[in-house]
């Protein structure tokens, strides 16, 4: 699956616990099909004491985040939200990216780019 996501885009979650939260994607595993995101489906990870070899924690419960699947993350454009929702809160702020073709001229070659695309605004990502 091509995903046309990358890391430190802007997203919103659409469905499952965390539902309607954004974030930035932090990793992606392509081979699995995975994302993490800032601040999103926080899990608790219980570290045992004096497990300190490079000065980490020694123990304790910290939060961290743990990977969603790709298919649960919309890109997240703040003005495309704005106009989308309006007043109602029931639908999703996300926005479709699409993949656009430029040919450029470079040192008297042309090139074709392919260029991410906001489906609801038309505009560059």
């Amino acid at each position: 699956m091509a995903a046309k996501l990358k890391v430190g885009d802007e997203v919103v979650v659409i469905s499952g616990r965390d539902k309607g939260q954004h974030g930035r994607i932090l990793s992606i595993d392509r081979k699995r099909e995975r994302v993490v995101v800032e601040g999103v489906m926080m899990m608790k990870h219980h570290n045992k004491a004096g497990r300190s070899q490079q000065g980490g924690p020694t123990g304790g419960i910290e939060s961290k985040e743990a990977a969603i699947h790709i298919s649960n993350v919309m890109y997240y454009e703040p003005a495309a939200a704005k106009a989308k929702l309006g007043n109602t809160t029931k639908k999703i702020p996300g926005t479709r990216v699409g993949i656009r073709e430029e040919v450029v001229d470079r040192d008297g070659k042309e090139k074709t780019v392919r260029v991410r695309v906001s489906k609801e605004t038309g505009k560059d990502l």
